[in-house]
C-alpha cells in the first residue's frame, strides 16, 4: 500500500501567463506557494477475489472490470499512462474541497502519479512529476489549464516559476528571511466564497482571448517580478498587499467569467473593513479568496466576513511526498 500527500497551492501573481498558448511565445512569470492543506491518495493492488477488478473511491465509489469503465478522468488516463494493468484500489481524501482555486486537480494528478510510481517500485523526480501531470491534463484530458499548479504542487515551497524556453519551466525558490516570511503569512487570510466551479470551463474564454489580452498579460508578468522584489527587499510588507489589489484589478479584465457581482461584494466588504488587497484564487468564478490584511485590523475583517468559512493555513515547502510505503517494510 502507498499513501501520497500533495499540497494545495496559493498563487499570488502571474496567473494567466502560465498557459502554453501564451508562454511558448512570450514567456510567463508566476509567484506562488504551497500550503499545509493536502490531497491524500491511498493506492494498492487489489487482490483478484472480487467481482470487480478495480475500486476507485472519490466523491463516488466506482467498481469496474476495465480501465475504460472508470468515470474519474484523471484516474483513467493516469492508469493508462503508467501502464497499470493489474486491478487497483484508490482512495482519495482532501483537506479542502475540489474546484475551489487551490490547484486541487493538479495536486490529485501529481499525487496519483507519485503514488503509482512508488507502487511500481520506481523513483521519479519532482520535475518529471510536474511534466507528466502537465502532459496528462493538457494533452490527454484536453483541459483548458495552465502549467503552474502541476509545478507548484510537485515541488512545494515559495517559488518564482518562469515559463518558456527549452525546458518549458524553471523553478526559482524565493529566499525570504524567516521574520519577513512570517510577517507575510500573518497578513494573509483565506476565505471560502462558497461558490465552486470547473476551472477548465472558466479558463476557456480567457485562453481564447490571449492575443487580445497581450498588454494585460505582459503587465501581470511584470507584477509577478515586482512581487518577488518586494519579498526579497526591505520595503514595508504592506506593498505586497497593494500589489495584490493591482493584480486583481488587471486579472478580472481577462475574461467575463473571472468575477461576478457576488464575488465583487465579498471583496469590497473586505476592503471596507480594512483589507489592503486580495484576489480570487485559481481561474476565477468562485472558490477561495486570498486577502492581505494587517494583523491590527484582522478581527474587523474577520467579523465582516463571518458568514464565510475562514481557513487558517501555513506555508509548506516539501511538495508531493510518499508518506507511507509498505513495500519498504517487506
Amino acid at each position: 500500500m502507498i499513501i501520497s500527500r500533495t499540497p494545495f497551492r496559493i498563487s499570488f501573481f502571474g496567473g494567466g501567463t502560465d498557459y502554453p498558448g501564451w508562454y511558448r511565445d512570450n514567456g510567463g512569470e508566476v509567484l506562488s506557494s504551497t500550503i499545509d492543506k493536502y490531497c491524500y491518495l491511498t493506492c494498492r493492488y487489489l487482490p483478484p477475489f472480487f467481482e470487480h477488478r478495480s475500486r476507485i473511491v472519490w466523491s463516488q465509489i466506482e467498481r469496474v472490470r476495465d480501465i475504460s469503465e472508470i468515470e474519474h478522468p484523471s484516474v483513467r488516463e493516469i492508469l493508462r499512462f503508467m501502464e497499470i494493468y493489474k486491478g487497483i484500489e484508490v482512495h482519495h481524501d482532501g483537506d479542502l474541497p475540489a474546484r475551489s482555486g487551490l490547484g486541487s486537480s493538479s495536486a490529485f494528478s501529481v499525487g496519483f502519479l507519485n503514488a503509482l510510481c512508488s507502487l511500481k517500485g520506481m523513483s521519479i523526480s519532482k520535475r518529471q512529476l510536474a511534466t507528466d501531470a502537465i502532459f496528462i491534463e493538457q494533452e490527454k484530458l484536453k483541459e483548458n489549464v495552465g502549467s503552474q499548479d502541476q509545478v507548484a504542487t510537485a515541488f512545494g515551497g515559495l517559488n518564482h516559476i518562469t515559463f518558456g524556453g527549452e525546458k518549458e519551466f524553471k523553478v526559482n525558490p524565493v529566499n525570504v528571511e524567516d521574520e519577513r516570511l512570517k510577517s507575510l503569512q500573518d497578513h494573509l487570510m483565506l476565505v471560502f466564497t462558497g461558490f465552486q466551479r470547473i476551472a477548465s470551463d472558466v479558463a476557456a474564454e480567457q485562453i481564447s482571448r490571449i492575443n487580445a489580452n497581450k498588454s494585460l498579460l505582459n503587465q501581470m508578468s511584470e507584477i509577478a517580478l515586482e512581487g518577488v522584489r518586494i519579498l526579497q527587499g526591505n520595503n514595508p510588507i504592506g506593498e505586497f498587499g497593494k500589489l495584490l489589489h493591482q493584480s486583481w484589478e488587471l486579472k478580472r479584465n481577462l475574461s467575463t467569467n473571472i468575477s461576478n457581482s457576488s464575488i465583487d461584494d465579498v471583496y469590497n466588504v473586505a476592503l471596507a473593513s480594512g483589507a489592503t488587497g486580495g484576489k480570487l484564487l485559481g481561474a476565477g468564478g468562485g472558490g477561495f479568496m486570498l486577502l492581505f490584511v494587517d494583523p491590527v485590523v484582522r478581527s474587523s475583517v474577520s467579523q465582516s466576513l463571518q458568514k464565510f468559512l475562514q481557513v487558517p493555513f501555513a506555508f509548506e515547502k516539501l511538495g508531493s511526498q510518499i508518506i507511507f510505503n509498505d513495500n519498504l517494510l517487506s
